[in-house]
């Protein structure tokens, strides 16, 4: 991940939906000037949701989403309008392409209470126009052939989508110009060869950005560094796997916190975090745990996910729990049978996944945490790591 992309996590998503042969590939290839979809008039030709991330005016970076005809039958068919259907959770806004010499049939008004059962914003594109020639009081008439209204298309799903400018910040809103932040980042079989992962990249975006000044080090630097700097920082964030020998060298009157706490903060869900890891002394043996992340990535021998987490858990609670481990876009829909579900801190999902499969979790009836907030809970350490946000504090 270069400094200089937008990583997904950070881009608008935009779905396009409909029935097969509705013309949705022709108008995802039309909208982003790209051969982006296999176009066929077979029906199905799109047999799982295509991704594209990419820079698109008016709107900026996003990540374009081809999916399959919502009628698609059979038992594939099953699974692909289920791939659909797992799609709508991570878009900020949906496309419903409706083929003009169709019209609005069950599948279109299946997808219209879906888009608003989930408060997904969305407009209906009738494609083919250049066979009708009709207009629409509840949509945009186009034609991905001819080209007819698609820069207009474009210019509306970008008024949909949000343009807050300022938006949430993962720390810059807690630095002024001139702070030291100190960053603890270790570097050991698990960091990726040659740069940072992406949290690390962005926390030091937005500190520089807020005009603060990032001193980044490893763990076994942090004790010398502090005793030598004429200037005491304002606050250190460490990555969770140190996260109790940077409490130990930390002097109390200096703010501690985590990349994965702020993550949580800035994605919406931490005080659903704080909540959860509370419920870590309630494990019992057999309990079921799920250990979910956003990404995928090869496993190293001491993974942070599959290793140490369990492994903590287990030294925690004095319990044998069973831990299930889920990664990339796979996340269960019936988490009933869970006792616990401990996420990553999401940086490859955008704000709307993180927030459906937290609700889809507590729906559930059951806790919701992430990676560093347990860590922080199991450490002893909660209360210290969440002052900065006073408002949690009475959570922990």
């Amino acid at each position: 991940m270069s400094l200089n992309e937008t990583p997904s996590g950070e881009r608008a998503h935009i779905g396009f939906f409909g029935r097969r042969n509705a013309g949705k590939s022709s108008v995802v290839n039309a909208v982003t000037g790209q051969e982006l979809s296999v176009v066929s008039d077979v029906k199905g030709t799109t047999t799982d949701p295509v991704y594209k991330a990419m820079e698109l005016l008016p709107m900026g970076p996003v990540v374009i989403i081809d999916t399959p005809g919502y009628d698609d039958e059979g038992a594939l068919g099953e699974k692909r309008v289920k791939k659909t259907m797992q799609t709508l959770n991570r878009c900020d806004c949906a496309v419903l392409v409706v083929d003009v010499t169709q019209g609005l049939g069950m599948p279109e008004k299946e997808l219209l209470s879906l888009f608003q059962k989930k408060e997904i914003p969305y407009l209906i594109a009738y494609n083919k126009s250049d066979l009708s020639g009709m207009s629409h009081a509840d949509g945009i008439a186009v034609s991905a052939e001819t080209g007819e209204n698609i820069h207009a298309l474009k210019e509306r799903i970008a008024r949909l989508l949000k343009t807050n400018e300022e938006g949430q910040r993962i720390v810059g809103d807690l630095v002024n110009r001139g702070d030291l932040v100190v960053l603890v980042v270790p570097i050991d079989s698990a960091a990726p060869k040659g740069r940072l992962i992406l949290p690390q990249q962005q926390t030091i975006r937005d500190i520089l950005d807020a005009g603060g000044v990032a001193m980044v080090l490893k763990e076994n630097e942090l004790a010398a560094s502090l005793s030598i700097l004429a200037k005491q920082p304002a606050m250190v964030i460490t990555d969770s796997q140190v996260f109790a020998r940077v409490s130990r060298e930390t002097p109390e009157d200096i703010p501690l916190t985590s990349f994965s706490i702020l993550m949580a903060r800035y994605k919406g869900f931490l005080p659903a975090a704080v909540a959860g890891a509370s419920q870590l002394k309630n494990i019992r043996n057999g309990d079921k745990i799920l250990i979910a992340e956003g990404c995928t990535h090869h496993r190293q021998c001491d993974d942070i996910g599959t290793v140490k987490l369990p492994r903590w858990i287990r030294a925690y609670t004095g319990k044998e729990p069973e831990c299930v481990f889920t990664s990339g876009r796979e996340f269960p829909d019936d988490l009933s049978s869970y006792r616990l579900v401990i996420h990553c801190g999401g940086c490859m999902l955008n704000e709307r996944e993180m927030r459906y499969r937290m609700k889809n979790t507590l729906d559930a009836g059951v806790p919701f945490t992430n990676y560093g907030t347990a860590i922080a809970c199991m450490n002893g350490i909660l209360s210290r790591s969440l002052r900065l946000f006073p408002e949690l504090e009475r959570l922990v």
